[in-house]
């Protein structure tokens, strides 16, 4: 395994991280019909601990909050606290009170109580903003979260996903208040989608902020040739909203390189994003058991300038970046 430090900060990260949204109560509402029980999530989550993934990633709303849950046991049973780099996320609905959804004051308050409760631990890592809420002052958010960084719940705070435009504002509400910075972004970024360069990742890029993008592989769709279908990919329909007719060049060129150089489409596409300077760690998620082992593998695959040049080629413009 590769470490790293998180952006300009001081924290040391994998440089691959275990996203956690596979994982949770499948029965529990609004839960991903694919994701693996305690019983089924637990080899993966050993198996991360045995090559180093030290970097781990969920959300409040992942499955209900029982993702959080696996997470807090697994860390316990698995590791120990102090050896993981925990990050978990807020601002989706977990109910329909004042402070179930968003980034209000009263909302991120009870929240971060509720996610400490069932991670099973006093504090997080990396707390990170799950999208923008438009419906709260940017100065009321970044407050607050200065305040439980401030009370020892939270040592350092993230973003995700929004128009550079957003990000700025809210780092500015921080700059103006004497607040907290964020110190990381988790976008999606992989070779089908790459709105974010011109705009969100240079700001990041000057900002010293670091890049920890999901999806490297467009949600499973660089991973096998076109027409391949998988059990999350006939069930999940932000899966099948994100295949676009400009993506089959794309997937092709991957398949093609893959294909020369002997590996898999998942590790030419995840070699794509780590290549990235910027990119402090890429999260990965895993149902199989050679997805993590594959992807530690990617981490010494060098791409050449002509080879990542093929790549990039058939890429056409399109489409928000974060669905």
């Amino acid at each position: 395994m590769e470490y790293t430090r998180l952006g300009s900060t001081g924290l040391k990260i994998s440089r691959l991280a275990l996203g956690c949204m596979s994982y949770g109560d499948p029965t529990t509402p609004n839960a991903h019909a694919w994701a693996l029980t305690e019983e089924n999530a637990g080899s993966f989550f050993r198996q991360a601990v045995e090559l180093g993934i030290t970097f781990w990633d969920t959300a409040n709303v992942y499955q209900a909050g029982t993702s959080e849950e696996f997470v807090g046991r697994a860390m316990t049973q698995y590791s120990r606290r102090e050896d993981i780099v925990l990050a978990t996320k807020v601002r989706g609905r977990m109910h329909d009170g004042p402070g179930g959804e968003g980034l209000s004051r009263k909302a991120i308050l009870e929240q971060i109580d509720a996610s400490l409760a069932r991670l099973g631990t006093d504090y997080i890592d990396l707390y990170q903003i799950h999208r923008f809420d438009d419906e709260t002052p940017v100065e009321e958010t970044m407050e607050v979260l200065h305040d439980v960084i401030k009370a020892g719940k939270v040592r350092y705070i993230g973003a995700s996903s929004m128009y550079a435009w957003q990000f700025a504002k809210l780092q500015h509400a921080a700059d103006l208040g004497g607040w907290t910075r964020f110190v990381s972004m988790q976008n999606q970024y992989n070779l089908l989608r790459r709105q974010d360069e011109r705009e969100l990742m240079a700001m990041c890029e000057d900002m010293g902020v670091g890049l920890v993008p999901y999806s490297p592989n467009g949600k499973g769709r660089l991973a096998r040739p076109v027409g391949e279908q998988s059990d999350r990919s006939t069930t999940d329909k932000v899966v099948q909203a994100f295949d676009n007719d400009y993506d089959e060049p794309v997937i092709n060129a991957v398949q093609a390189l893959a294909g020369a150089r002997g590996v898999t489409m998942a590790q030419i596409a995840l070699a794509w994003v780590l290549r990235n300077p910027n990119v402090s760690a890429a999260i990965v998620g895993a149902t199989k058991p050679h997805h993590l082992q594959q992807a530690v593998e990617a981490l010494s695959l060098e791409l050449s300038d002509e080879e990542v040049k093929d790549l990039e080629a058939p890429y056409v413009n399109h489409g928000p970046a974060w669905y």
